[in-house]
């Protein structure tokens, strides 16, 4: 039982890790693969909750409607500026992404007030270095594409506030959760997407069928795996298990899409994944 928990769970990491290559060949606008992937995703785990024969809460989903909005919109928000950043560079974005779990303690740390320790501080600034090796600040220029870093930036402050109004979440399932966060990070990029013409102008086939894959695998099938392993694993190990998707990003980038990061670019991502899953591993330490 144990093993077959924890392949699911590295095979939602790694459909998560494959995304990226996914958008690389798809010609629709990041904001209509958000749309597809949140109303397509949240329908297949509707499918399933149904096959399963699990009555939704509705209770439990009006008591926490709020903030269930606001965590889809930070979601879907995330999404948008992930798969934009993909388009310029799946390795930088997914870094920069990544960054959210670094920003989320320091947050906590200030506003609510939670305990940090010196090697979180110590995993803080580890990361922020990283950063900068990173974008090449040591050679006195720019070294990556910028927009990699602000998008991918962007999408990290999104994952942030969906991560804190997830800590706020009480008595509701964790799919049913999913289920109605998805719905709303599809609504929030329907205004965007009808207003400015998002919608493919021209049916490209090969993008149709990714993006069907990316709504039920990457999205339902992969979420049904996430959560079905989170309820069973130990806390560290998918803390520590979970930066195997960033890493896949780095290396389908490099190898599949030949990008290129350089020498003090690797060094700033080995420092990033060092500090995140140093991070995790210390929290519960004094």
């Amino acid at each position: 039982m144990g093993n077959k928990v924890i392949l699911r769970y590295l095979f939602a990491l790694f459909l998560y890790g494959t995304i990226g290559l996914f958008l690389h060949f798809i010609s629709y606008s990041s904001e209509f693969v958000v749309l597809c992937r949140g109303l397509l995703g949240s329908l297949f785990i509707a499918g399933a909750l149904f096959l399963r024969k699990e009555k939704i809460d509705l209770s439990a989903i009006r008591r926490n409607l709020p903030l269930l909005a606001l965590s889809g919109i930070a979601l879907g928000l995330n999404w948008v500026f992930l798969f934009a950043g993909y388009r310029y560079g799946i390795a930088i974005s997914s870094l920069c992404n990544y960054m959210a779990p670094i920003i989320v303690v320091v947050i906590v740390s200030l506003i609510y007030k939670e305990h940090i320790n010196i090697r979180q501080i110590f995993c803080i600034v580890l990361a922020f270095l990283g950063m900068t090796f990173l974008i090449g600040l040591f050679e006195g220029n720019i070294q990556t594409d910028i927009h990699c870093i602000v998008y991918g930036s962007l999408a990290a402050v999104g994952f942030v506030i969906l991560v804190l109004c997830n800590r706020k979440l009480k008595e509701i399932e964790a799919l049913e959760k999913t289920l109605i966060q998805l719905l709303f990070s599809a609504l929030t990029v329907l205004p965007y997407v009808i207003f400015n013409s998002g919608f493919p102008k021209e049916n490209d086939t090969l993008s149709t069928v990714l993006v069907l894959i990316l709504g039920f695998l990457h999205t339902g099938v992969a979420y049904i795996c996430y959560f079905s392993s989170i309820d069973v694993l130990p806390a560290q190990s998918i803390a520590v298990l979970g930066y195997l998707e960033p890493v896949l990003n780095l290396l389908f980038g490099a190898l599949i899409l030949h990008e290129k990061i350089g020498i003090t670019g690797l060094i700033g991502a080995i420092l990033i994944l060092l500090a995140s899953i140093g991070n995790e591993l210390f929290a519960d330490k004094e």
